[in-house]
This record gives structure tokens, C-alpha cells and sequence, in this order.
């Protein structure tokens, strides 16, 4: 196995006995454990999970906060991820030896952080050296692997959330001259324009074609962009703020720093899932939104907040298709294992892997 691959014990595929049952069963198998369990389970869900399994949670929260959280509870010997496959990585990485992670199904990944592989992201440093010699600083968002957090880690460098990325990227260019981000160009770009840093100055690095798309001289190139990007959020369109902007001429627009320069920079307000939450919880009622981020999510705060006119951005947008793999019957067959002592879809991170992404992980939070 590859120093940099995660460990993970794979399991068999759901048991046709979680197909067959009932909403109302499933639920009861769940209810049951978390209940003959207590303490000793912890179940964080993210905020794009679906609503049958987001009832669950003990906490809900964004992937850095889950797994921080995960870090806390003392008690608990095991932690059931309701997210995406980075998240639980995270999640191990945080927590204690003796406790496990574990992700109901494992199809649950994210298309972004598998956008950024190792063997990619070491060619990518290999010739981008070779160019700027040692005058970069490597950046991930924590929508990435564990082991392209642990290459960052190794390098010098840090995570960064869709809150703190300005913060993170500040701190990063007082390092080094110019930074590589990984694996999100969109929060990249954004986050560094807001920053003050010229579009021009802003180059893509395409692991595809393994070459440097940039617009200046390459001595002026202050921000490297991983040629990445959220699927969910990618698919807000300008054509979408228009629509809306024709429709609803007085609604606010709010979307993910995800999301695209152009649409960014036509909406009215732009920032992480847990800046959303809060600006709709302090809106006056009778205030109306249009939000540009993940379907689950809006759907929840639509029904959340009935006293504001709330719609998404783009009416046809489908829920993240990898945070829908976790379902009823992959949590409830999740466990029931448990209970049973027999554990399914354990996730393990590489004790030299997480070695170095935890050094990422602590720049970051020693900043927070």
C-alpha cells in the first residue's frame, strides 16, 4: 500500500434485509441503539445530510466542526460519520486511538477532494518548484483527502475552512510569496480577491495537462489555483442571479464562496454554510432569500424559517448526490453492526498519514 492511501476495511455491500424494512422499522433499530448505547456512540451529521438521517444527530455542523466535536466526547468508543469519506478521515485523525470512525456507506465521497490525488499534487509541486523555487506555500481546504492534507502538512503548510480561508491565506503569503491552493479553485479565487489580490495575478494549474494557466508574467503570479471545483455549488449559474434578480427584484442573494467569481461577485452576500445559517436566523421576518448552496441545506432552512421568503437560487438543483449515499438503511445496518459487534466500513487513516495532516490540521486551529 501507498505510504499516502487511507486504510480502510471494506465491507460487504448492504444486507437485503435494510432494503425490505420500513421507514418506520429502520427508525426503530436506530432509536434503539442510540438509546442501549448512549455515551459510548457519537453520531455527528453534516449540514447537507438528508432529513431522515439528520434527525439522528447529536450535532450537526460542517466537516472541520463535526470532527472537532468528535474529539470531545470522551465517552464515546464509537463515532458513525454521517457525511462524506474527507470527513470521517478528519474525524479519525482528531480522535483518540482507542475510539473509531466509521461511515455508513462507503460510496460516500466527495468529488472535489478526489479532484486532487497525491501522485497528481506531487508532480504539480515537483514542476511548480522547479519554476518558483522555494517561494510557495502549499494551502488545502479541508474538502480534501487525508493525504493531500498530509502533503500540505509536510510542506510547511495548513488547512482552511470556507470561514477562516482569508485569514489562513494572509497568514500563508506572509510565509512564503505566493501560495498553490488546493483543491477548490472557486473558494481560492474568491477568498483571494476579496483579499485585494488581482484576478491577473491568479494562475490555474491544471493536473490534467500538468501545465500553468496564467495571464502575467509568471514572476507576478501570486496564487496558484488547483483546477477544482464543487460540483453542487458549480452549478449555480449568472443566468440564475438574473432570473431571480427579474422575479424577485428586491430578494437578497446568498451563496457559498463555492460557488463561481461570477456569480460571487453578482450576489449580494457570500460566505461558508455556517454564515448562511446565521444571516437567515437574524434576517427580520417577512425578509426574502435566494440561496446558492446545497439542496438538503435549503430545503431545511425553508422549513425552518416559514416567516421569510426563502428559495433557492437555482430551482433545479438536486441534493449532493454523495451525502445522499447515507440513507436509513445504510445508518440503521451501520448500528445495528455495531450492537452487534460486528462493526462495518471502519475508517483508518494511515498513522503516518495522519502524522502529517494533523500538522496542517494545527496550523490552522492554532490560528483559529
Amino acid at each position: 500500500m501507498n505510504l499516502f492511501e487511507t486504510m480502510e476495511h471494506s465491507s460487504p455491500t448492504l444486507p437485503e434485509r435494510y432494503k425490505n424494512r420500513s421507514t418506520k422499522e429502520l427508525e426503530t433499530i436506530i432509536w434503539n441503539v442510540k438509546k442501549t448505547m448512549g455515551a459510548r456512540l457519537f453520531l455527528p451529521g453534516h449540514h447537507y445530510q438528508k432529513d431522515e438521517v439528520i434527525q439522528f444527530a447529536d450535532v450537526r455542523g460542517d466537516s472541520l466542526k463535526l470532527a472537532q466535536l468528535s474529539a470531545t466526547q470522551h465517552e464515546a468508543e464509537a463515532i458513525v460519520f454521517c457525511g462524506v469519506h474527507f470527513m470521517a478521515e478528519t474525524a479519525d485523525i482528531l480522535t483518540r486511538e482507542d475510539q473509531h470512525v466509521y461511515l455508513p456507506d462507503m460510496r460516500a465521497g466527495c468529488s472535489m477532494a478526489d479532484m486532487a490525488n497525491l501522485t497528481q499534487t506531487e508532480k504539480a509541486w515537483k514542476k511548480l518548484k522547479a519554476k518558483f523555487n522555494d517561494t510557495i506555500l502549499p494551502l488545502t481546504y479541508v474538502n480534501s483527502t487525508a493525504a493531500i492534507k498530509a502533503f500540505v502538512g509536510k510542506h510547511g503548510g495548513a488547512t482552511v475552512t470556507s470561514s477562516n480561508a482569508a485569514g489562513m491565506i494572509e497568514w500563508a503569503l506572509s510565509q512564503k510569496e505566493r501560495i498553490m491552493f488546493l483543491p477548490d479553485q472557486h473558494l481560492g479565487r474568491n477568498t483571494a480577491y476579496d483579499l485585494g489580490i488581482p484576478l491577473k495575478q491568479m494562475a490555474v494549474w491544471d493536473p490534467i495537462r500538468e501545465e500553468l494557466l496564467h495571464e502575467v508574467p509568471v514572476e507576478e503570479v501570486k496564487v496558484i489555483l488547483w483546477k477544482g471545483h464543487c460540483s453542487v455549488h458549480e452549478n449555480f449559474t449568472v443566468s440564475n442571479v438574473k432570473q431571480v434578480r427579474k422575479d424577485y427584484p428586491d430578494m437578497n442573494i446568498i451563496v457559498h464562496p463555492e460557488c463561481s467569481r461570477d456569480v460571487v461577485s453578482l450576489s449580494d452576500y457570500a460566505g461558508s454554510t455556517n454564515y448562511i445559517i446565521s444571516q437567515i436566523e437574524n434576517a427580520a421576518p417577512g425578509s426574502a432569500w435566494a440561496i446558492g448552496t446545497e439542496m438538503n441545506l435549503v430545503n431545511r432552512i425553508i422549513h425552518e424559517h416559514p416567516e421569510q421568503h426563502i428559495i433557492s437560487l437555482n430551482p433545479r438543483m438536486c441534493p449532493c448526490l454523495t451525502m445522499n449515499r447515507i440513507d436509513l438503511p445504510h445508518l440503521a445496518w451501520s448500528l445495528e453492526s455495531l450492537a452487534e459487534e460486528k462493526p462495518q466500513n471502519l475508517i483508518k487513516v494511515d498513522p503516518e498519514i495522519a502524522t502529517d495532516a494533523k500538522k496542517a490540521l494545527e496550523r490552522m486551529l492554532a490560528r483559529a
